[in-house]
């Protein structure tokens, strides 16, 4: 893909090149090689060749104000010229490649190969037909219409695994449809401010063109490359291109180059966007790492898995554009290595031993089959072995071999996998449906075992609607907005000009969309509380805008963290100045030395008043669960004009005007939401940078916190005091001793809530580890929601930063949603449990059933096509029956499961024990004394072409109706009585047992020959529908029996899982990487070790972060860890890329890190391709990829 859109652009540019690219002043190429430049020569360059921005501007027929027009002929020809806003993604696989990879399957392939040879060998006529020496071995052969009828069975099975490949296949692409539609989903989510025809629009990132003017501000992810026009103290994360962790200030006269993917940390701006989509420095590493993937597909099929997800590991950058992101999920389609969940790791585990079980099952099977029948034949009747009888004693061989083969198939439940996958995939959809938009697929079941959310206050808990309810104006504390009429006139007055002026004029309350609605509120939402202030004293602030408009501002301090004030200089008519300020109550009184009285005089205001003032107003309103402001003024004279730059002396000696305290109000919904986690096992934690007596009041209306408990509410200071030792360095056992009965953390800053995060995640003081989910919305919260378990971004506030580093978008940003998605996650964990119940029992009776019937009658009782549709039944459509269980509210009734509970409970194993004992009675009293019961012919010990017989007819269904009425039973897994509980909620469930049942009918009348079925009359159809029904009946006398009772249950259930969580994920994942192991070929393994190395690297480096004079003492901490690269466990568990890489804050900088060591350790030559784009963008870090393994200290000075 990359060479050729790469030559393809060349070519294009060559054709170009002479007519200036179709009339703009500047080719593909010029700002190609343009945007490689950076800082000073960039300037230089742009200064030699357009003259200055401007002038790059009128090249593309551009204003640096106003925008392209938009006109459509022009946007087009813009696309064709320099290409769209999009990196193109890979093809999908088509629905050939799919049936190809689910041809793949092992049983699959041996049961074609059976196939054959036994279709091959009833086309075979022995010569001399009817020689009596071949004896009873030939018995059925001399009816010939039989003999004719020898091909059936292998072609049935042919056509059986043709059935079973479709569905699969069919699943697959279904499965990777919806990552389609997931993955443009989240795409157009991400919209852009672009300047167009002078109007400020946003617009979908890949509508973006060459020669648009965007606006970029804090927190933004940048959707293409650019140019700075203009900027206000702008400062970038360039880490995702260049690994260094140090923010870049970019100004126009310094360092004008904006790069795609890179993340805006500070400040505002405009840029020129020069180059989008592939051309961008984004994209031209994606074609590089495009083009390696091509080279190697065509090099080596096998290996391509591990290399897409190893080249997307290498490959941090987060674009807006499709590719990476469609990249990632073909990674979690095809690599499902790559990243375990949980769940996957336990079913992992399950599969490979029943897959193990069976494979020794079935191979004795055969040679019991085998060594009965040489034994029966050739030393008890002592019949010599002839030549000519040799194609018939072959043909028992295959169908001895076929049994077998039958009883593996239905001993291994490649359902499970399936299982997952469909639930996950028809969770996620539904998720959409409540306003989770999930990015990861097993974020969705991790968060069913969730035990603690620490969420933000703003917006999440609360309504993000600021409303002033209080305010302090003329010594009165008003309870309620008081009538205008009460207060002084000037007072009055004052207030609505401080109020409306010294306020972003941007910000507005607009009419409501829809009547009856609230007014929109636009802009800061402190201010509009403040407007709104002005609009209940019956005022209005547009006219006082329009009269002093935004040009006429004499000066303006505009808000900041360090300020945490604003104010506006005005110019009054007669010469002198008039300063507004407004700003955190505590702080902007601390600046007053007068305040307006009763009457609406400036009286002097002492410290002493100013503590009272406190106590008596401020603090209650604090306590109400207010945010308190304070607005204040100063006149200054017009001569001589004040020194505006010494800020000290200017915001000093203020006059008070009023305290107003404005409220958040909590979300209706919220208190239920949370008291439902609670209910469910689930911490609520708040984290929230608001004053600490705010945060109590908003917690206790949440109930979070209940009055009379033992709970901490501490404030960011406070938290660090008690976790930090001496040193000033966190410590482990103290933030156990704190976060238990942490409730609340108040003022709190990005690094707290990161540190706290990690703490409770790596505490080791409850048996189970802690499963943290966090949501966030702003740019500093991406290394908390990185870090947790599940990261949960705010899909209408949150910046494009948050959403990247999280797991799951909440798209109404309300706290309720994620209750939805705790849900969501327990119904996947539940949805597989029911299926596990339902497909062991199949598998333990069908097992049995074959191999006991092989043993003890020579032949099966389920046939091989029976037994193929057994398996469909059983793994396909029950897996799909199952997993799609709409959830329940009484999930959310038990706590979360433990990491290392085991998949199987106590009650499932009794219900599967139980259910086998009643299916294996029945069957082999059918089996054995069937005949007498229902009067019929025996069908035991029939020759090899005889007919199908009732009874074995009576068995297969008896069979069939029984695994129907036990996926009813199925439904329950806590051993509840109603089993029909809310079964018609969920429709796909009763088509599928209904299509079954209507299926079986079919095969048993009509299925004749092929199915080995004989037709069954009205009666017998009964017996069979009845013993089905006893199924239901058997199910509720087993969920009597107390598991109490059942001291024996306890260890089965343990098998899955005896070891703890890190060894098991060790122990599977060499199941896992072994078959893997064996086609990756030496390159892939040091590609590995690469990235292992780095995983290593950066472990030291943390270790060393507390001192690096410690990491000068002993540099061979490292090497020494470099001597178990080879040790296979060490190096299988780390290649893992799913274990976190990132302890520390450097989020960002870690993969850039990875990216470039791990160059020298990847011989085969498309890698090299990958360096090369690498080192488009990396010079800074080159110092990384060359320091030999042995230098530590080399890698400590590219992280720190």
């Amino acid at each position: 893909m990359g060479d050729m859109t790469n030559s393809d652009f060349y070519a294009k540019n060559q054709r170009n090149e002479g007519s200036h690219a179709g009339g703009f002043g500047c080719s593909l190429m010029d700002l190609r090689t343009l945007m490689e430049l950076r800082g000073n020569d960039a300037i230089v360059k742009i200064q030699e060749d357009y003259g200055d921005v401007e002038g790059l501007c009128k090249r593309l027929k551009t204003s640096p104000t106003e925008g392209l027009a938009g006109v459509a002929t022009d946007l087009d020809k813009r696309k064709e010229i320099f290409g769209r806003n999009l990196i193109p993604p890979k093809k999908p696989k088509t629905f050939l490649q799919l049936v190809w990879e689910a041809l793949q399957d092992v049983t699959l392939i041996i049961l074609e190969i059976a196939a054959i040879i036994s279709l091959g060998l009833s086309f075979y006529q022995p010569p001399g037909e009817g020689s009596e020496a071949c004896g009873a071995a030939a018995g059925g052969v001399e009816d010939e219409g039989e003999s004719e009828a020898g091909w059936i069975e292998g072609a049935a099975i042919l056509l059986s695994v043709v059935c079973v490949v479709l569905v699969t296949a069919f699943n697959d692409w279904s499965k990777e449809k919806q990552f389609r539609g997931l993955q443009s989903r989240i795409e157009q989510e991400q919209k852009f401010q672009v300047v167009r025809g002078g109007q400020v629009i946003q617009l979908p990132v890949a509508d973006i063109v060459v020669g648009d003017i965007a606006q970029i501000k804090y927190g933004d992810l940048l959707p293409a490359d650019g140019v700075l026009i203009q900027g206000n103290d702008l400062k970038i994360d360039e880490s995702s291109l260049t690994g260094e962790s140090d923010h870049v200030r970019k100004a126009p006269d310094r360092d004008p180059m904006l790069l795609s993917g890179t993340h805006v940390m500070e400040g505002s701006g405009r840029m020129l966007v020069t180059a989008v989509g592939v051309n961008s420095q984004t994209g031209i590493i994606f074609t590089l790492l495009g083009a390696s993937g091509e080279e190697e597909e065509k090099k080596e099929k096998k290996v391509k898995k591990q290399d897409g997800a190893a080249a997307m590991e290498m490959q941090p950058l987060k674009s807006a554009e499709g590719g990476e992101s469609d990249e990632k999920e073909k990674k979690k389609i095809n690599v499902s290595k790559k990243e375990k969940s949980v769940l996957q790791g336990k079913l992992t585990k399950l599969a490979v031993q029943i897959g193990k079980a069976g494979l020794v099952m079935s191979a004795i099977t055969v040679i019991i089959l085998v060594l009965y029948f040489c034994i029966d034949n050739f030393v008890v009747l002592k019949r010599p072995w002839l030549p000519e009888c040799t194609p018939i004693y072959i043909q028992y061989f295959v169908k001895f071999f076929i049994i077998g083969v039958t009883v593996l198939v239905v001993a291994v439940p490649e359902g499970l996998p399936l299982a997952v996958t469909i639930s996950l995939a028809y969770s996620v959809k539904k998720m959409m449906k409540d306003n989770n938009l999930v990015r990861h697929l097993d974020a969705c079941e991790t968060m069913g075992n969730a035990t603690a959310i620490c969420s933000d206050k703003t917006g999440t808990l609360t309504t993000n609607r600021m409303t002033a309810v209080q305010v302090y104006v003329a010594d009165v504390h008003y309870k309620e907005i008081p009538d205008p009429s009460v207060l002084p006139p000037k007072t009055l007055e004052i207030l609505i000009n401080a109020i409306s002026i010294n306020s972003a004029y941007t910000t507005k309350i607009l009419p409501p969309d829809k009547e009856g609605g609230l007014p929109k509120q636009v802009g800061n939402k402190t201010e509009c509380g403040l407007l709104g202030l002005v609009l209940d004293l019956k005022r209005d602030y547009q006219p006082i805008r329009d009269q002093m408009p935004e040009e006429k501002l004499y000066k303006v301090y505009t808000f900041n963290s360090v300020r945490k004030s604003m104010s506006t200089v005005i110019k009054l008519p007669d010469g002198s100045f008039r300063m507004y300020s407004k700003g955190a109550s505590e702080i902007l009184l601390k600046k007053c030395s007068r305040i307006l009285s009763e009457a609406g005089e400036a009286k002097l205001f002492r410290p002493r008043d100013r503590d009272e003032m406190v106590k008596k107003v401020i603090e209650p309103m604090a306590c109400d669960g207010l945010r308190t402001i304070g607005v204040a003024y100063r006149d200054f004279p017009a001569s001589p004009e004040p020194d505006w730059e010494n800020e000290a002396d200017i915001l000093n000696d203020l006059t008070g005007i009023c305290v107003v305290g404005i409220e958040d109000p909590v979300r209706p919904e919220v208190p239920a939401a949370i008291q439902k986690c609670q209910r469910a096992g689930i911490t609520v934690r708040m984290v929230t940078g608001d004053n600490i007596n705010t945060a109590r009041a908003i917690a206790i209306k949440c109930g979070i916190i209940h009055p009379g408990e033992d709970f901490l509410c501490i404030d960011g200071k406070e938290f660090n005091r008690r976790i930090r030792n001496e040193k000033g360095e966190v410590e482990q056992e103290r933030i156990d001793k704190v976060w238990p009965k942490l409730k609340v953390l108040a003022r709190s800053s990005p690094t707290d809530k990161h540190t706290l995060v990690k703490g409770i995640i790596d505490s080791t003081m409850v048996e189970q580890r802690q499963v943290v989910a966090v949501t966030g919305d702003g740019t500093n919260d991406g290394p908390a929601l990185k870090k947790a378990d599940v990261g949960f971004a705010m899909g209408i506030a949150g910046t494009d930063v948050a959403k990247e580093a999280s797991d799951i978008i909440l798209t109404d940003d309300n706290f309720s949603s994620i209750v939805k998605a705790v849900m969501w996650g327990r119904n996947v964990y539940d949805s597989i449990s029911k299926f596990l119940q339902f497909q062991l029992t199949v598998n333990v009776v069908a097992v049995i059933v074959a191999f006991t019937g092989a043993c003890i009658t020579q032949d099966s009782p389920l046939k091989a096509v029976q037994m193929l549709w057994v398996n469909l039944i059983m793994d396909t459509f029950a897996s799909l029956a199952l997993a799609t269980e709409p959830p329940t509210e009484s999930l959310l009734m038990r706590k979360p499961y433990g990491r290392n509970k085991p998949l199987i409970s106590s009650t499932m194993t009794k219900n599967i024990l139980g259910h086998g004992v009643y299916q294996l009675v029945v069957i082999f009293t059918l089996l054995f004394v069937g005949e007498n019961i229902f009067d019929i012919d025996s069908g035991r010990n029939a020759p090899l072409h005889a007919p199908p017989s009732e009874h074995y007819t009576i068995i297969f269904n008896t069979f069939v109706m029984m695994q129907l009425f036990n996926e009813i039973n199925a439904r329950k897994i806590h051993g509840e009585r109603n089993v029909f509980n809310g079964i018609f909620r969920n429709p796909i469930f009763c088509t599928i047992v209904l299509g079954t049942f209507a299926v079986q009918i079919v095969i048993v009348q009509f299925g004749g020959k092929p199915f080995s079925c004989s037709p069954l009359d009205l009666d017998k159809w009964m017996w069979c529908v009845f013993l089905g029904v006893g199924e239901l009946l058997w199910g509720q006398v087993i969920s009597t029996i107390p598991n109490s009772r059942l001291k024996f249950l306890k260890g089965a259930g343990q098998l899955t899982e005896k070891d703890e969580v890190p060894e098991e994920e060790m122990n599977e994942d060499n199941e896992e990487i072994d078959h893997a192991e064996r086609e990756l070929r030496r390159g892939q393994i040091l590609w590995f070790r690469g990235l292992n190395r780095i995983q290593t690297q950066i472990r030291v480096v943390n270790a060393f972060r507390s001192s690096l004079y410690e990491g000068l003492e002993k540099p061979d901490s490292r090497t020494s860890i470099h001597n178990f690269m080879t040790h296979p466990e060490f190096r299988i568990e780390d290649s893992q890329p799913h274990i976190p890489l990132i302890d520390d804050t450097d989020a960002e900088e870690d993969p850039a890190l990875r990216k470039n060591s791990s160059q020298p350790s990847s011989p085969n030559k498309n890698n090299n391709a990958i360096d090369s784009g690498i080192n488009l963008t990396t010079d800074t870090s080159k110092s990384a990829a060359s320091s030999s393994p042995g230098s530590p200290l080399h890698s400590l000075e590219t992280s720190l």
